[in-house]
């Protein structure tokens, strides 16, 4: 191992799995520079932070589109933005299709549903079909309900209390510098304001990103510590699987080293938070990946399909978590 590297390891597993705080800034982006043969190192003391911090068990979850397509917004990635020429058509979810959506996702084992919709915030058609297919859920099934609408009013914020809603969903999707290079049709200064108002309701609050967008190794390092900043529940950790007809189709896929790197680190970033594996990871990581991830900090999985691109299906996640004697959190321990 290299003397750089024992350094910030050895930092780490003073500052964060003796104390229990997140590495700051400088630290993360060395974390992201280790030399591949340190990546081991680096992902057995994140398991360790982990398991401390967060304890064994994994938060497993699944999401439905309620709202699909035709999205005003220009997000580079996203083949749901009415703006690129991505194959991806404008479509509701009506209300009984919600609920057995739910069900399936209870099915699994599952403790968090999560309804998305792809705008750049609710109206008030919206918010009413939230509001009768939470209704119908809570009816018909015992899970968390989890919402990603895009950007809220404080009134909307309070709409959504008042529903039930356990957990909202607004990404960073990447650090504040390099926000800009990814969407042009808003700020990053517009969603931290919607996560505020959103911590500050009583919602948890889950807010990630996606790795692999054309940012640094600098800016992937402001990126967590800008998460850590906000102190989120939950992180969804993205990794970019490139989607015709986007701004970033052409990108390559990320290198599945640097996306090791990178869960070792939000990890030690985060040492108290829910790190969740989402979308990409099947093309990033593949199945030795994923399992070296979920032996190296994560500790939640988005099971089945994501909201444009496929998934494994749910029983290969929970057959590889029975197999590492990783415990599904129950519905009971996240109320």
């Amino acid at each position: 191992m290299s003397t750089s590297s024992v350094s910030v390891l050895d930092r780490a597993r003073t500052r964060v799995l003796a104390e229990g705080q997140g590495l700051e800034e400088a630290d993360i982006l060395e974390v992201l520079r280790l030399p591949d043969e340190d990546i081991p190192a680096a992902l057995q003391l994140a398991h360790e932070v982990r398991m401390r911090w967060c304890g064994p068990e994994v938060e497993v979850e699944g999401i439905v589109s309620l709202k699909t397509g035709g999205c005003p917004e220009d997000c580079h990635f996203c083949s749901q933005s009415g703006l690129f020429s991505s194959p991806v058509r404008s479509v509701w979810l009506d209300i009984p299709s919600l609920v057995k959506a739910a069900q399936q996702t209870a099915a699994t084992g599952a403790s968090e549903f999560c309804i998305v919709a792809a705008v750049r915030g609710p109206d008030a058609k919206l918010m009413q079909q939230m509001r009768d297919g939470v209704k119908a859920i809570k009816e018909a099934v015992d899970i968390n309900v989890a919402a990603s609408l895009g950007m809220l009013s404080q009134e909307q914020v309070d709409d959504l209390v008042d529903m039930g809603i356990h957990r909202y969903n607004h990404n960073l999707e990447t650090c504040r510098s390099y926000f800009p290079n990814v969407v042009t049709t808003h700020s990053w200064e517009e969603r931290w304001g919607t996560l505020k108002m959103v911590r500050d309701s009583g919602m948890e609050v889950c807010c990630g990103g996606i790795i692999g967008l054309g940012e640094t190794l600098e800016q992937r390092a402001e990126f967590a510590a800008q998460l850590a900043e906000l102190q989120p529940d939950e992180v969804p950790l993205n990794f970019l699987n490139p989607r015709p007809g986007t701004p970033l189709g052409d990108q390559p896929v990320m290198d599945p080293k640097d996306a090791l790197r990178a869960i070792a680190a939000f990890r030690l970033a985060l040492p108290r938070t829910i790190l969740r594996y989402a979308g990409g990871r099947e093309i990033t990581l593949g199945d030795l990946g994923t399992r070296e991830g979920l032996l190296g900090g994560i500790n939640a999985v988005i099971v089945g399909n994501y909201l444009t691109t496929l998934g494994r299906p749910a029983t290969s996640d929970l057959d590889l978590l029975a197999e590492l004697k990783m415990p599904v959190k129950a519905l009971s321990a996240t109320l």
